[in-house]
């Protein structure tokens, strides 16, 4: 049991300063003046610091993406110390280009693994490519019945995808979205968005074609180029939600994004962000070659956080990027991306500079006092 007290409390909403009782994995009570009622408790003092829920990554390749320049491209699999020391207590795992070398059944492994030192994580089946690679032979199946999947990935706009049809867009969706209702999961389609002349105009043209719910189409990626971009904010004023990376700049920025959001009026609620954590980075030429590649961080998110203050964002605008937001979209809100009674224990303790000073995952300190003290099994 801990007791975090004095905290200037962000849920991502300002409490002001609270005192927070956590018993097992979960926030058993808010208020002020709490006092320790057994030696078993023990008490983390927070005068001074800003407590705010755990970040979660929603597109994360936690067994390594890339693969694009040939077999030594392989990115390597995210380790738990470098999500923990990125502040991010919930993931979500998933394949890109190499849905060969790279499988579900690898990836469901790894969720299971990240669970079991510690932090929460779910899954997506499906890779870039169509028919999607799954564990059952049905992305139907492997939402309904596999716990930690909580969806599926596709890519679209894309010249490494499979230029996947609108009819077979549709049945996809419409797959993902009866699973999702079965099993009580989101049932999501995230489309991972690519440079290509399409844009978003495959997910587009499915809203105005079919009855799919705008709410199980998720595009990411969406601010890699400025044409793009605008089109994901009008879909995020239609409703949508839209996902984004950290590292743009000027408009494509995640401070310019919301600028554009607010000029469109499209909510902020509906705009996330994710690392594409241990996915490659890639740069082509004119005639599709591979010129450059690299690995993306998990360590973005905490830097794009930071950025956001810098900048003039209030932190009651900027967490529900990382929290509350991206809760409400995979169906946790309440359970994740919170500070609540009964929500799950995931708390981030920042200095004043926003310097991660604490980080606490379903109710197990795994940082303190800035020094990672939990790690992985072969870490």
């Amino acid at each position: 049991m801990y007791l975090v007290r004095n905290a200037e409390v962000y849920a991502p909403e300002p409490l002001g300063k609270q005192d927070v009782l956590v018993a097992g994995e979960q926030i058993v009570y808010i208020g002020n003046g709490i006092s320790p009622i057994c030696p078993a408790i023990e008490t983390i003092e927070a005068d001074g610091l800003v407590l705010a829920p755990g970040f979660i990554d929603q597109h994360v390749h936690i067994t390594g993406g890339g693969g694009e320049g040939g077999f030594a491209t392989r990115a390597p699999e995210v380790s738990l110390s470098r999500l923990i020391e990125g502040g991010i207590t919930t993931v979500v795992g998933v394949l890109g280009t190499d849905g060969v070398t790279r499988s579900v059944e690898n990836l469901v492994a790894r969720a299971k693994a990240l669970a079991a030192e510690g932090i929460t994580c779910y899954a997506a089946t499906g890779s870039y490519a169509y028919p999607s690679a799954t564990i059952t032979g049905s992305v139907y199946k492997d939402i309904v019945y596999i716990s930690e999947i909580v969806g599926v990935k596709i890519a679209l706009s894309d010249h490494r995808s499979s230029s996947i049809t609108p009819d077979e867009l549709a049945r996809l969706s419409s797959e993902a979205r009866v699973a999702g209702m079965l099993s009580g999961k989101p049932g999501i389609v995230i489309a991972h968005m690519g440079d290509g002349k399409t844009r978003l105009d495959p997910l587009l043209n499915l809203l105005d074609h079919t009855d799919i719910p705008i709410f199980n189409l998720r595009p990411t990626h969406v601010n890699r180029n400025g044409s793009l971009c605008r089109q994901a904010i009008q879909f995020a004023a239609r409703g949508g939600r839209i996902d984004i990376n950290p590292g743009g700049d000027d408009e494509l920025s995640t401070a310019g994004v919301l600028r554009q959001a607010k000029d469109a009026d499209a909510s902020w609620n509906n705009i996330t962000v994710s690392s594409d954590g241990q996915g490659s980075w890639s740069r082509y030429d004119e005639q599709g070659r591979l010129v450059k590649i690299g690995v993306s961080s998990v360590s973005s998110l905490l830097e794009d956080f930071r950025s956001l203050a810098a900048q003039g964002f209030t932190l009651e605008d900027a967490l529900p990027l990382y929290t509350r937001n991206v809760a409400e979209g995979l169906g946790i809100r309440g359970r994740k991306g919170c500070i609540s009674e009964g929500a799950d224990a995931d708390l981030l303790l920042f200095d004043r500079s926003l310097n991660l000073r604490c980080v606490m995952a379903r109710g197990r300190l795994m940082m303190r006092e800035g020094e990672t003290i939990v790690r992985g099994t072969f870490e």
